[in-house]
């Protein structure tokens, strides 16, 4: 394409250049590939700015070996990377087991494969505005508190997000107007996922409802949530530091904070001590040791261990101590 590129291929550009000025990796940068729409315009506008930042691009797509034929479908996403011109294009086979069910135990061999197959590199995906907007109502759902539906986060090592604010729409045109031909997965129309109902069945549904704009509604919040959450755990931070004396706390300057500033530093505390799994309720109980004393025993905690408050102290040790 030469001249003034399209404004779809240009709008992705922008979103790339944007996520690689702000992220600046040293040496090259991969873009994980699964032939959709999303990622081939992702490559594309990767290996267009890429090259002009100097940085070496690699291509990595994941075979499941899921459905019949996959691994011809990955070399194809592999013929069209290096058809545009990516630096290095890897095929990288997993094997799908484990709890959780298919789309989970899909999505852990996945990222260990990215992970592995990037050389400590900064590895993009391309999730959109859609997707985006699919996670914040998983997060809903769930009802797990602000973080679930914070989103995802353009920049998280080694995972790096261009598109959050780019809808598929957008990509779609991106790869129409490069002439690239995305592979429709066909998980994507099944619904036994929850993603495909929710992008099927769900949002339209929302967006008829509430007369358009859900999915933009939905991406803003998530940005607005992180934001508040980047400041609630700076605040903590700062709390952890002047309430901990060697393995322990000090109650009292725990004792004035705001519940939700003492969950969080609560959090990082018995992380560090080696809970594995907290849960909202283990911290809510933790916390009643502060907010909440009346001589209580200890929690209990998932890894053996009990937080118990003594002499002014919170302390967070094994059950037979």
């Amino acid at each position: 394409m030469t001249g003034k590129p399209h404004s779809a291929v240009a709008e992705v550009r922008l979103a790339v250049r944007k996520l690689l000025t702000e992220a600046s990796p040293e040496s090259h940068v991969c873009v994980a590939v699964s032939g959709g729409a999303d990622s081939l315009a992702l490559a594309a506008a990767t290996q267009h700015v890429g090259s002009r930042m100097g940085l070496r691009v690699v291509g990595l797509t994941v075979d499941h070996g899921l459905q019949e034929g996959s691994a011809d479908t990955a070399m194809r996403t592999a013929d069209q990377l290096t058809g545009l011109g990516l630096d290095d294009v890897r095929v990288l086979p997993v094997v799908v087991s484990g709890a959780g069910g298919l789309e989970a135990a899909a999505r852990r061999a996945r990222y260990g494969a990215l992970r592995a197959g990037s050389d400590g590199g900064l590895v993009l995906l391309g999730h959109t505005r859609d997707d985006q907007a699919e996670t914040v109502l998983l997060g809903l759902g769930r009802g797990s508190g602000p973080r679930s539906i914070a989103g995802m986060r353009p920049i998280d090592p080694p995972w790096g997000r261009p598109l959050l604010h780019v809808t598929r729409q957008t990509t779609e045109a991106a790869c129409a107007a490069l002439g690239l031909t995305p592979w429709q997965d066909p998980h994507n129309l099944d619904p036994r996922f929850t993603r495909v109902r929710l992008r099927r069945e769900v949002l339209p549904l929302l967006e008829d409802v509430l007369n358009g704009g859900v999915s933009a509604a939905l991406a803003r919040t998530a940005a607005q949530l992180r934001e508040d959450l980047a400041a609630l755990d700076d605040l903590a931070a700062d709390l952890l530091e002047a309430a901990t004396d060697g393995d322990d706390l000090r109650v009292a300057d725990l004792t004035s904070a705001p519940p939700a500033l003492r969950r969080r530093v609560l959090r990082t505390w018995l992380t560090r001590a080696g809970t594995p799994e907290l849960t909202d309720a283990h911290l809510r109980a933790a916390d009643e040791l502060v907010g909440n004393w009346r001589g209580q025993g200890g929690t209990t905690l998932p890894g053996g261990l009990v937080a118990r408050r003594a002499h002014g102290r919170l302390i967070c040790d094994k059950h037979d101590r």
